[in-house]
């Protein structure tokens, strides 16, 4: 089953196509990011975004389906992100997919976007199966889940402030640096001290798998206000915030392992292409002897490949939306139905 996916849930343009056929897989895939679009802004602009998307969907959906090979006409089905997201963005991708699933007369199905993340690593070669914990980390989620089977998900604890992608790039604001975030903070602590400043843990010293960043935030804030204008300050304070953050992140993944039995941990979200994290994740591994599956970087952000493979997975099992359009901003993972078994 060829499935044609469509990513446009914030401020990327993802379209891929995917074929379930033994020895397929991928077929191609194209991504357009906005980030030059909203630097001047500091963050997504959401009008902006929509906008966009509306103009780069169509020429990227011509450019994948050449890549593969395919016209129009050789689908077997449309994926989009249906939520969680920014509406008017949600809508140009559901729109359009849901409009061309209609003209061939193929099934269409509205894709969770997190369950796209959650499922990117089993794209990968030697895939891991059900069960495991999945950590799904990015600029709007942090959440544990115990993954039973594909659609059989519970949570076993998430962010009560901000997400840890935001808190990245939220930090990196108020240290002056440039949007995105995430990747300057790492590119900054790369060259930092890891011993001049040490921030807290938060939420690590009781019991429980929720997180919190945002007093972690604080006390960053604190720390560039005090040091700004002292040497190596700003390398410095980033190390230390990259290493608090991250520590944090796999003292909870090792508990929820613990908690649940599980011997594998997938991981997965725009974080999830962290340097460190992946260090301080492989090191447990090694340790406590559990699998540990990433998707390949360029797979953590966002993308059209995971919303082709969840959709083909969820297609192939003979699940599709009705003829109604329905995007959410909000939308628990949990809910979500599983796929029939076999």
């Amino acid at each position: 089953m060829r499935v044609l996916g469509l990513e446009t849930s914030c401020d990327e343009t993802g379209v891929a196509v995917y074929d379930t056929a033994p020895g397929r897989g991928l077929l191609a895939h194209a991504l357009h990011s906005q980030t030059a679009l909203h630097l001047a802004y500091g963050g997504v602009v959401p009008e902006l975004a929509s906008r966009d998307h509306v103009e780069r969907l169509v020429p990227l959906i011509r450019r994948t389906l050449d890549e593969a090979g395919l016209g129009v006409a050789d689908l077997d089905g449309v994926a989009y992100t249906a939520g969680p997201g920014l509406v008017g963005a949600l809508l140009v991708g559901a729109g359009l997919g849901r409009a061309l699933a209609f003209a061939l007369g193929k099934p269409a199905i509205g894709v969770h976007h997190m369950e796209g993340h959650l499922l990117a690593p089993l794209m990968e070669p030697d895939p891991p199966g059900p069960p495991f914990v999945a950590l799904l980390v990015s600029g709007g989620h942090t959440m544990l889940l115990e993954v039973a089977a594909i659609g059989r998900y519970r949570l076993l604890g998430e962010t009560l402030d901000d997400a840890a992608g935001e808190a990245f790039d939220k930090t990196a604001k108020l240290m002056g640096l440039p949007y995105p975030g995430g990747p300057a903070i790492a590119r900054l602590a790369a060259g930092g001290r890891p011993d001049r400043f040490t921030f807290p843990r938060p939420m690590t010293d009781r019991p429980g798998l929720d997180f919190s960043f945002s007093g972690l935030k604080t006390q960053v804030l604190l720390a560039w206000q005090r040091h700004r204008d002292e040497p190596d300050a700003a390398a410095d304070i980033a190390r230390a915030f990259e290493e608090a953050a991250t520590e944090t992140l796999a003292i909870k993944c090792r508990r929820a392992l613990a908690e649940t039995g599980a011997r594998t941990l997938v991981v997965a979200g725009g974080v999830g292409a962290n340097r460190r994290l992946r260090e301080r994740l492989a090191s447990a591994a090694r340790a406590d002897g559990f699998r540990l599956a990433f998707p390949r970087p360029e797979f953590c952000t966002d993308n059209g490949a995971m919303i082709a493979f969840a959709g083909a997975l969820r297609l192939a099992a003979g699940l599709a939306d009705d003829a109604p359009l329905h995007v959410r901003a909000r939308w628990p993972l949990e809910s979500l139905p599983a796929l029939p078994a076999g």
